[in-house]
């Protein structure tokens, strides 16, 4: 397993983890496989979302910040309910099939990490799952095998 460490510097804030997802990718030179991606944290969720234009991700937490406002009177003591709720919302892990060596996201798609107590140092857990059998497709979409 491999383990990417990241150090949030908002309270909220959306950090695009593509590229650091995609060197991993790479390293490994994987032709056919799925890729899962897990985060250890409660307060903290995975997301899979629009890359190309940040107000994407502005309007993501604006939204989520409604949704789970900070200064609700929750019951919790440690102050930080409103990331937990948040966590929920985005989740703590995606898949992500990868063919020819690459991720296979969308056009404008991105991997962001989601941080919704922070500032923090987290972990993004990073494993790759491995493909048992061949992918045969009859109708002429691009195959991709995986090589003993």
């Amino acid at each position: 397993m491999n383990v990417i460490e990241l150090k949030s510097i908002e309270k909220n804030e959306l950090i695009d983890i593509t590229s650091k997802i995609a060197e991993l990718v790479n390293l490994y030179k994987l032709n056919a496989s799925t890729l899962l991606i897990y985060i250890p944290h409660t307060t903290a969720g995975i997301t899979i979302n629009e890359c190309y234009d940040p107000a994407v991700s502005y309007d993501i937490l604006s939204v989520m910040n409604i949704i789970a406002p900070s200064n609700k009177n929750y019951r919790h003591i440690e102050g930080n309910s409103a990331g937990h709720i948040k966590t929920v919302l985005f989740g703590n892990q995606v898949l992500i099939p990868i063919c020819d060596g690459k991720l296979m996201l969308g056009k404008w798609q991105g991997i962001f990490f989601c941080e919704s107590d922070g500032p923090k140092k987290r972990k993004v857990y990073v494993q790759f799952l491995k493909v048992e059998a061949e992918i045969k497709n009859p109708r002429n979409f691009k195959e991709c095998l995986i090589k003993p």
